[in-house]
């Protein structure tokens, strides 16, 4: 199930991918995918199957076909670490995609500017739309309502008995929403809300609102 909130008179899809569609711009914001992390891994050694490298690829192509977006906005960590094999998937997938791909950099984006310059993909520390600004960290500006990601956003909650669950959210607070990764193998950050934030938990393919407010 999809959310749907309205800021600032605009209007977002929150989906269980991690995904946010804005529907006036017919954008797709994605946080954290962290490409090139699972051959990462395994160079080094980590038991983790050569085909997880794949679920990343497919899950953007699944989320791409469902919502039709002129604009792919990557909120930073495209890639996890400098060029490996996943390279040339990503390369596969770009040539795939009709959608214009801009990516804002982020703190694991070393691969150069040019080589995605070279696949038509934009490249930017920044970007402000409308009364929109995208970047990678959060980051507060004085009238501008902030999209980022890089925290991984967790939320703990009490399950049956004494057990607890941590789920990945979008958090938000009354002028930033923070995505959760879309990445597999990215961990989460839990995050303790004050009394105005509203947090929407993704549990078992749903978004769901699990703020008291």
């Amino acid at each position: 199930m999809i959310q749907n909130i309205k800021i600032h008179n605009h209007n977002f899809m929150l989906h269980p991918s991690g995904a946010v569609f804005w529907k006036e711009e017919a954008m797709l914001l994605i946080a954290d995918v962290h490409l090139g992390k699972v051959a990462h891994f395994r160079k080094h050694g980590a038991a983790i199957p050569a085909n997880a490298a794949y679920k990343n690829l497919e899950r953007l192509t699944e989320i791409s076909n469902y919502f039709q977006p002129k604009t792919i906005c990557f909120l930073g960590d495209l890639f996890h670490s400098k060029l490996n094999e996943e390279w040339r998937d990503f390369e596969k997938w770009v040539e795939y995609t009709t959608a214009q791909i801009i990516l804002i950099s982020g703190n694991h984006d070393i691969i150069p500017k040019y080589l995605y310059e070279d696949l038509g993909v934009q490249v930017f520390d920044e970007l402000t739309i409308n009364n929109f600004y995208l970047t990678h960290h959060p980051t507060e500006v004085k009238g501008l309502f902030n999209f980022s990601g890089h925290i991984h956003p967790g939320i703990k909650m009490r399950g049956v008995g004494r057990q607890f669950l941590r789920l990945a959210c979008f958090y938000k607070t009354v002028n930033s929403l923070i995505l959760p990764a879309f990445g597999n193998f990215t961990g989460k950050h839990i995050l303790k809300p004050s009394g105005k934030d509203e947090v929407f938990a993704i549990v078992e393919g749903e978004v769901i609102c699990v703020s008291k407010n």
